[in-house]
């Protein structure tokens, strides 16, 4: 049987969307976009990408 009040004092609670949210975005990911981007400024600037 479930014991209810012991269970209660295990509880967590999750983050709250805007919580998690807001630690995502908070996060510096390097993500395909900026890799792209820094390729592009290498080509304009004449520098070669290896």
């Amino acid at each position: 049987m479930i014991d209810y009040e012991e269970e209660l004092k295990k509880f967590e609670p999750c983050l709250d969307v805007t919580d998690a949210e807001g630690a995502i975005y908070d996060k510096e990911f390097t993500d395909i976009l900026d890799v792209l981007q820094e390729l592009l400024r290498e080509v304009k600037g004449g520098k070669r990408a290896r």
